[in-house]
């Protein structure tokens, strides 16, 4: 898929500044892989004054924690579920959205599902003056089916993918990314106005301990003692361990970009060998270099605390 036509240039740069004011937004998401995407849709959800969280939609996954791609999916529903129940919003409303149960079987082949219908119409039913930010924090399945299903919502929508490593790393074969190469291309390939966010290299600064997480996570509300449970359950020997919760990095691209400065660079060509190649003839992308560890986790951890968000 090419469609950089349905993106002129000077709105795909318009869309590509870092977003002001609040925004709306769904939040894709693999909850049930590791522990960060829970962490990442509850600052979602605490951030009302930043974020209009509109759905959710799972991902599909494949590890050790799930089957398949389809048995990761319905476990990141029913995860996504529980945290969204624990911060308050009724699980009857139309909020939460199954995903993808494959990845894309081949170039440019979407895999029709209820969270790329979704995604379709509300990108289709937005304000061109409003743009819908899609924070994809697995597998971009979900979000390269919506393009392929219908091509013009690339001019409605802007993609914050937390996928592949830094440009100048040897290669790219992070989880995310290298779980669906085809779907990844489709996004890279596609023209959307996407906001790229490298695992190592750059969120993978994001680093908390069991220390840290008891203090200022383990009883701020229920929400507060469910996410230092998952953290406490991730490793059988917290001495002298610490853990990346990558994920908080899309999410704070949206509610405090100062934190995550990124440049304009061309989007990046993914090779056949997994690896990144440059190519100055190609569209503009923004790319995440840094991020500032302490205020993102000083903006969770304060939100935890306050307690706010959508009710």
């Amino acid at each position: 898929m090419n469609d950089n036509a349905a993106v002129t240039e000077s709105l795909r740069l318009e869309r590509l500044a870092p977003p002001t004011g609040r925004i709306r937004a769904v939040l894709d998401t693999d909850t049930f892989n590791e522990i960060d995407d829970q962490f990442a849709l509850a600052y979602a959800m605490l951030s009302p004054e930043r974020i209009r969280l509109e759905a959710v939609y799972a991902a599909p996954f494949h590890n050790e924690l799930s089957d398949g791609p389809k048995d990761g999916m319905e476990k990141s529903y029913a995860e996504i579920k529980r945290i969204v129940g624990k911060l308050g919003r009724s699980e009857d409303e139309d909020f939460v959205f199954r995903g993808s149960e494959s990845y894309l079987p081949g170039a440019d082949v979407p895999v029709d599902s209820p969270a790329a219908r979704d995604l379709v119409r509300r990108a289709l039913a937005s304000d061109a003056a409003d743009p819908l930010y899609v924070a994809a924090i697995g597998a971009i399945t979900n979000v390269a089916s919506a393009l392929l299903l219908q091509p013009s919502i690339a001019s409605r929508i802007v993609v914050v993918w937390l996928g592949g490593h830094a440009l100048s790393w040897r290669d790219t074969r992070e989880f995310n990314l290298a779980q669906d190469v085809h779907a990844a291309r489709v996004v890279l390939d596609s023209g959307v106005p996407l906001v790229l966010i490298p695992c190592m290299g750059v969120a993978s600064h994001l680093i908390t301990t069991l220390p840290e997480i008891r203090h200022y996570v383990q009883g701020k509300g229920e929400i507060g003692s469910f996410l230092a449970q998952r953290f406490e359950d991730c490793c059988n020997d917290h001495y002298g361990y610490s853990r990346v919760i990558w994920d908080l990095s899309a999410i704070a691209y949206l509610v405090q970009p100062e934190a995550v400065p990124s440049d304009l660079v061309h989007s990046p060509v993914l090779t056949d060998q997994v690896t990144w190649s440059l190519d100055a003839s190609r569209h503009f992308i923004r790319c995440v270099k840094a991020v500032n560890r302490d205020a993102i986790f000083k903006d969770l951890f304060r939100k935890l605390e306050a307690g706010t968000g959508e009710r």
